[in-house]
């Protein structure tokens, strides 16, 4: 995408917003077109409860509409999160410029976008908090916020962007913005594209004709999935040392590698074990001065590599093959990645990974919302040797 056709978006957004106020009590929806003839819709004013957005629908189908951009300050949470839905169900794009605003509950709706550009400074972020007018008591309160945490992370899922964004926004009070770096954008996946120079960006293409703003720019081949051990090692290592990491917080050195054995002691999760061989799915460790056997599901072993200490992965499928754990990862509506694992399976798991109290949340949410498999649970992924396959 050419620097004309930004500029040219710009110039027709400043040009709308030529005597408009701050806010409105409620959204307002505005067809424009750009000198190179790309038809965008321009979305200002507050999200509130009591929007229809059945009129952008409708604009945005009668105007051919690629494109959206926003001057919004936020508002309701729900309904900028349902204005995403709607846009990335037409296949709009988002783009965001550091003249006008789009923050708080309009960051949500911008992460709706299929292809996302955004000038640094352009999106702001910061907690929720319930209107002045609403008195709600603690419990409410408390239960209400969990629901909506809840919420923004399977939306942000949804739309492909780390729900690490949300902690990122809980550090700043709601009478406080955090606007975004360039950098921060692409961490989170904020934006698809940039305008880092050598980088494909929507801001240092210029082909002879604008293409449409929602096709994105061409991957080089290393960016695909891999499908083959010469892209990503099926070998399991040698595993030597780790970490006691069970669901109870302790587990049990058990004399034999049978579960029915004898427990020698409990381990507290977190306490180190030298691993020294291995019987099928069972650790010969040392721990705690004494030596016993640990089922693998027990010990998080230093030589993988199945993700941060703290954190559960949420399994939605296992696989026998590569293949096929590659397929439905490509397949998904939500991203993904695959884990090859100490039986010799392949685990897949949301991309993301969470505490205990967001990752519980989370298996409720998404199965509600039919997102993931009924099966689907949280784990520790103590199993998991290493990533071979994840999320476009």
């Amino acid at each position: 995408m050419s620097r004309v056709f930004l500029a040219s978006i710009l110039s027709c957004l400043l040009t709308a917003l030529v005597g408009t106020p701050a806010a409105y009590a409620g959204l307002k929806f505005q067809a424009g077109q750009t000198d190179a003839g790309i038809h965008y819709i321009f979305v200002s004013g507050d999200f509130a409860n009591q929007d229809d957005l059945s009129a952008f629908e409708a604009l945005a189908r009668s105007n051919s509409a690629i494109a959206v951009t926003f001057q919004s300050p936020g508002g309701n949470i729900q309904k900028a999160m349902d204005l995403g839905r709607l846009i990335r169900r037409l296949g709009l794009s988002t783009a965001q410029f550091r003249a006008v605003e789009c923050a708080s509950a309009c960051s949500l709706a911008f992460l709706g976008g299929t292809v996302r550009y955004a000038e640094p400074g352009s999106i702001g972020v910061h907690k929720s908090s319930f209107s002045g007018d609403v008195s709600v008591n603690t419990e409410d309160a408390v239960s209400g916020i969990q629901q909506v945490t809840a919420d923004i992370i399977t939306y942000m899922i949804e739309m492909g962007v780390d729900p690490a964004l949300l902690q990122l926004s809980l550090q700043y009070d709601s009478d406080d913005i955090r606007y975004l770096s360039r950098s921060e954008m692409a961490k989170y996946r904020v934006t698809t594209l940039d305008n880092d120079a050598g980088q494909p960006s929507i801001a240092n293409q210029a082909p002879t004709s604008p293409p449409p703003f929602s096709q994105p720019p061409s991957q080089p081949p290393v960016a695909s999935l891999p499908t083959t051990p010469e892209h990503a090692s099926l070998e399991i290592p040698q595993a030597h040392s780790g970490r006691i990491r069970h669901p109870k917080g302790a587990a049990p050195l058990k004399a034999l590698a049978d579960g029915r054995s004898a427990t020698l002691v409990n381990v507290r999760n977190g306490s180190p074990v030298i691993i020294l061989g291995n019987v099928a799915r069972w650790y010969r460790v040392q721990a705690n001065g004494q030596v016993g056997y640990m089922h693998d599901t027990w010990v998080y072993v230093d030589q993988y590599e199945s993700g941060p200490f703290e954190q559960r992965h949420i399994q939605v499928k296992s696989f026998d093959n590569l293949a096929e754990a590659s397929g439905y990862v490509r397949s998904a509506p939500i991203p993904l990645s695959a884990y090859l694992a100490t039986n010799g399976w392949f685990a897949v798991t949301l991309e993301d990974t969470f505490d205990q109290v967001m990752a519980k949340g989370l298996v409720t949410e998404l199965k509600a919302r039919r997102a993931i498999p009924d099966d689907a649970y949280m784990t520790w992924g103590n199993t998991y040797v290493r990533k071979v396959c994840c999320a476009k």
